[in-house]
This record gives structure tokens, C-alpha cells and sequence, in this order.
């Protein structure tokens, strides 16, 4: 492979115009489906999952399979990288596949598989960011909204985590405003460089009147309170305790929305009765189904892209 090694850790370290470039791919992608099959024929993809999942997992690997090529599940606690460093593994997986895409618990990990790569990269998720996850959200939006992306408001209600830090960094090249009602906001897990660039690009207001910001909004998100590994340990229940008495106040229901026309989002896993009314998931303003689907799409989209680059 002679052309230029690309990765994908976040939209920060893309170019606006590729920004672009990605978004319309994922649409003639989803549009287009039956042009792009056998696009991977003979090609593999190594998913490694040190985090739990559904979406990821199964989306790309439906999105590998339709284009033809084929895609391997590795579970890192059953592989020997929980035995030896992470760049002598990741260099054997290279050796094998034509991409990988690593859903890691540390960015840390990931930039060291990255550093080790001589095959594409993907963030699948990690502590920091959830590049695919944006992409298929931008995806949903410019697909709900016959005026284009550009100029759509988008309010997103939670904790400030690595699905926003994705947000921020894709939001300012598509002309998207974001508004943050973040009560929870740990600096560590803040990305302040995408962070100044969409402020100063006049796009990114905060707040914490979350009726104020629902208001305004075209699109209204949430995620999780507590990370998905944690939520059900017994052992962050003081945690998840403490973190729900702030949140509730916060939570996406019929008397937060009673005056909004705006569409629901949330990058799922959901859970009832905690950032959202069991009753708004399935809404008629809720597009929670039509953006999961679009993980497929979207993710298509980075895999040729990548692929594309090398040849």
C-alpha cells in the first residue's frame, strides 16, 4: 500500500473539508447502498472490544459484510494483549487486517495502537471520544432536515463526556449550533482546544436552563448519567446515586418538552426513568431508531474512506 495512512481517533485531527467530505459520503452511502457492494472484498476488519457493545459491534460488522469483506471480534480480555504491549500485538493484527477498529477504555491506548499501526485506525469509542458515533448523528440530522445541516440547533442535556468532546469537534465544519446543559463537567474529560474552536466560531452556547435551551432547539440529546461499564456495579451505586438526585431535574420527559416541536436523540444504550421518560423513547418526535441505524451508514463511509486513502 503506497498511499497516505489515515486514522480516525476523533474529528479534531480532520480537516473541515473532510468533515464534509465524510458526511456526503455516508449519505450516497446509505442512498447508494448496492453501488459500493464488494467495495472490501478480500479485505478484513479486526474489531477489539475492551468496552462493552451492540451497536458498534453489530454495525460494523453488517457494514463489512455488505461491502463484501469480512470482520474478525476479538474480546481483549480473551487475547494476549492483556499479556504483552500493545504495540507488538497491534503489529501482528496489521500483518492480518486491512483496518482496525478498537473500542478501547483509554485514549492513552489507542494513540499507542495508532503509534503502532501500519493498517487504519478507528475509534469505535473510547474515554475521550466517539467519532462514529457523531458522524452517524450529523448523518441523522442532515437526513431529518430538508434545509441541510447547516444552521440546525442542537441541544444536548447530560453529562459532558466523550460522545460531546465528538460533537464539538464535528459540529463547527457542518455549521451545526450546539448548546450544552451540562451539570456534570469533569475538566479531565473536557477536549479544550475542539472546545475553543467551536466558541470561537460563534457556534457553542452553555447553560444550564434546560427549558431555555430545549426551547430553541431543532434537535434535543442526551446519553448516559454514568459510564455503561459502571452503571449496574454495585460498587459506584453511592456514585449513581449522587449523580441521579443532580440529574433528574435534567431528564428528557413530557414536561421538559411540553413546548418543543424538537426531534429526541440519544446515542443509546438507554435507561428508562434515569436520563429519559421510558414514554419519550418511543415518541413521535423521537429519531432515537433512525440514528442507531445510521452507525451503519456512516462507519460504511469511514471504512472506504480509509481503505480509499492507501491505494
Amino acid at each position: 500500500m503506497q498511499g497516505k495512512l489515515k486514522h480516525l481517533v476523533d474529528w479534531k485531527f480532520w480537516s473541515d473539508d473532510e468533515i464534509r467530505y465524510m458526511l456526503n459520503l455516508a449519505r450516497k452511502v446509505k442512498h447508494h447502498r448496492w453501488e459500493y457492494q464488494g467495495h472490501m472484498q478480500g479485505n478484513t476488519l479486526v474489531m477489539l472490544f475492551q468496552k462493552t457493545s451492540t451497536r458498534t459491534r453489530v454495525s460494523f460488522e453488517a457494514g463489512m459484510t455488505e461491502l463484501g469483506g469480512h470482520a474478525i471480534n476479538l474480546d481483549w480480555r480473551s487475547t494476549n494483549f492483556t499479556l504483552s504491549k500493545i504495540r507488538f500485538e497491534t503489529q501482528y493484527l496489521c500483518r492480518n487486517a486491512a483496518l482496525i477498529m478498537a473500542r478501547l477504555k483509554s485514549n492513552d491506548d489507542l494513540i499507542e495502537m495508532q503509534n503502532a499501526a501500519s493498517v487504519p485506525i478507528i475509534n469505535g469509542c473510547c474515554n475521550l471520544y466517539h467519532p462514529c458515533q457523531a458522524l452517524a448523528d450529523m448523518l441523522t440530522i442532515a437526513e431529518d432536515r430538508p434545509r441541510g445541516i447547516e444552521g440546525a440547533r442542537l441541544t444536548y442535556i447530560g453529562v459532558y463526556n466523550n460522545v460531546v468532546n465528538s460533537l464539538v469537534s464535528i459540529a463547527s465544519a457542518l455549521g451545526v449550533h450546539l448548546t450544552l446543559v451540562c451539570p456534570i463537567r469533569e475538566e479531565e474529560s473536557v477536549d479544550q482546544e475542539a472546545h475553543e474552536k467551536l466558541l470561537s466560531a460563534s457556534l457553542l452556547t452553555e447553560t444550564l436552563d434546560a427549558r431555555a435551551a430545549v426551547a430553541e432547539a431543532d434537535y434535543v440529546y442526551t446519553d448516559t448519567w454514568l459510564d455503561m461499564e459502571y452503571f449496574n456495579d454495585p460498587s459506584y451505586a453511592d456514585e449513581k446515586a449522587a449523580r441521579t438526585e443532580l440529574m433528574l431535574p435534567y431528564q428528557i420527559n413530557k414536561e421538559l418538552m411540553k413546548d418543543s416541536r424538537a426531534k429526541i436523540m440519544h446515542d443509546m444504550p438507554i435507561h428508562p426513568g434515569y436520563e429519559m421518560a421510558e414514554d419519550m423513547v418511543e415518541c413521535e418526535q423521537s429519531i432515537i431508531y433512525d440514528q442507531a441505524e445510521n452507525r451503519l451508514d456512516a462507519q460504511k463511509a469511514v471504512m472506504l474512506h480509509l481503505l480509499h486513502e492507501l491505494k
